[in-house]
Order: C-alpha cells, then structure tokens, then sequence
C-alpha cells in the first residue's frame, strides 16, 4: 500500500467480512459541525438510536471488535452491547480538522470560498492522504480477522471504505454516512468490494 493513503493495492486480503458502525448522533453533528477531536457524548436520540441497534449486532459473531478512543464512538459500541470485547485503535479517530474544528462548512466557506475537505484537508490538521494512512492500518488489522466490526466516525468511514476498494482516500468524498448507519465490506471472487453502505440502525442487513 502507498504509505501516504493516496491510493495502491492494500496487503493481506482476507476472505471475511467487517461491519462498520458510525457513532450515533451527538449535538455537534446534529447542527453539522466539525467534530474530530471534540469529546462529546451522544445526545439522547443518539443513545436511543446505538440500543435499539444492539440486538443486531449482538446475535452476530466477531472475531474482532474495534473501536476509536473517543467518546461517542465507546458509547455506540458499549450501548450496542459489545463494550467488553472491544480493542480501542488510536486509527480510528475522526480526522484532525484543526482549526476548522467545531466549525460548520458553511462557516469554513465564510473565510476560505473554495475551501474542500476532500482535497484541501485542514490548516493544523490532516490531510486526506495522512487520514489514509491510518486507515490502511486499521484496514491491515481487519483483514487478519475472519469476521470483525469497526465503531468510528463518519469522515474515517468513508476514507476506510474508499481505501478498502483500494481507490484514494479522497474516494471517501462519494461515499455519505449518517449518524447511527451501518456499512458493510466484504469481498466477491477475492477482490474487496462495499456490500451494503450506509444503512440506517433500524434496517436489518
């Protein structure tokens, strides 16, 4: 893989498949601000939200269980019951926005116009490609595992399924995620492939 997240063949392609769990809602995404390394709790309906996915998630099987340190990511894991069996990975916090953090798109646009995360990245923060990067270690751990299931952020999601399909990081800008939504990768005759994206909670897979 390129380290820099750009885009490459990823190593070490398994035959199994890995769930991806966005952290239901919090306030700040809510009102679309930039959250990355703001530790803010799920709000109630975000509470609500992560127990009512539980059952689910609880009558399947992992291997492996991955969450991002921060707290709303733990709270979705733990309300959906798989708390005790999760490994935090310092690879799956949201992207650093720096000095844009807590700012919405339509306040980035007031002092920078053209301004795109996707190819700009952040003043003080990352960039798609260093975003990538991480992404690609969490994407190597997955696939050791024969079954596995990733609590994150909506940013890191969608860089991670991009690079999963091995296109850029900055692939992930296609890809929409809310609040709550479960996403699954897997693979079709050994090439990686997103089997379902960006399902709501309440869906069943």
């Amino acid at each position: 893989m390129n380290a820099d997240g750009a885009g490459g063949q990823l190593p070490g392609r398994g035959a199994g498949e890995v769930m991806l769990v966005r952290h239901a809602e919090t306030e700040w995404s809510l009102d679309g601000r930039h959250t990355g390394r703001t530790d803010i709790p799920l709000t109630e309906r975000g509470r609500a939200a992560a127990l009512a996915l539980g059952p689910r998630l609880r009558a399947m099987s992992f291997d492996l269980v991955l969450v991002s340190p921060s707290r709303r990511a733990r709270e979705t894991c733990e309300l959906c019951g798989l708390g005790t069996h999760a490994v935090v990975r310092e690879e799956l916090l949201e992207w650093d926005y720096g000095d844009y953090e807590g700012l919405t798109t339509a306040q980035i646009h007031q002092r920078r116009p053209d301004w795109n995360l996707w190819r700009d990245g952040c003043p003080g923060g990352e960039s798609a490609e260093q975003v990538g990067a991480r992404a690609d270690r969490a994407i190597a751990e997955l696939r050791r595992a024969s079954s596995a299931v990733a609590f994150s952020h909506g940013h890191l999601l969608r860089v991670l399924g991009a690079r999963w399909i091995e296109l850029a990081a900055a692939g992930g800008g296609h890809l929409g995620l809310s609040t709550g939504a479960v996403s699954l990768l897997g693979y079709e005759r050994d090439e990686p492939i997103i089997a379902r994206w960006n399902e709501p909670p309440q869906d069943s897979m």
